[in-house]
């Protein structure tokens, strides 16, 4: 199954939804797909369309998952990662409207680069992606979080 996740964004990522209709239409994706648009508004008779899901179904989803395409929102991204999933990350663009800026794209850049996911800059690389996914393994995510507070515990201790 795979798992689409547009997050809570209050505009538009229809974008993305058309081109996995494509890829159903072309056969790249025969599995089942199960999408959270959150305020996204698109039909499909190809996909299971959910707008916002509740958290426990939603946690279950994600670990059903085989695939999850997202995005490139840190919430969902980091969610998902931290499951050690298959993870295509398309950021938002400002240009579409999508998002005020584009700062997705320099999330997407970065985790990608440190192989925790595969990224899709260009909305017609997104069926090839899907094709080779399979031979990504992605980098487990391991929290560093500890650490973190460790460090600003001590800092604040001691001045």
């Amino acid at each position: 199954m795979i798992l689409v996740l547009l997050g809570t964004q209050n505009n538009n990522f229809d974008r993305l939804l058309k081109e996995i209709d494509n890829c159903i239409n072309n056969k790249i994706i025969n599995d089942k797909v199960i999408v959270q648009t959150g305020y996204t508004q698109y039909s499909s008779n190809k996909m299971e369309i959910l707008d916002f899901i509740p958290v426990e179904q939603f946690n279950n989803l994600l670990k059903e998952a085989d695939l999850i395409i997202t995005h490139g929102g840190v919430g969902s991204i980091i969610t998902a990662i931290k499951l050690n999933k298959k993870v295509i990350a398309v950021p938002r663009l400002q240009k579409y409207k999508e998002h005020i800026n584009n700062h997705q794209i320099q999330i997407v850049e970065a985790l990608d680069e440190f192989g925790y996911l595969k990224g899709v800059f260009d909305i017609n690389n997104l069926g090839n992606t899907i094709k080779i996914i399979s031979e990504f393994t992605p980098k487990q995510y391991i929290s560093n979080t500890e650490n973190i507070i460790k460090i600003i515990t001590n800092y604040i201790d001691n001045n």
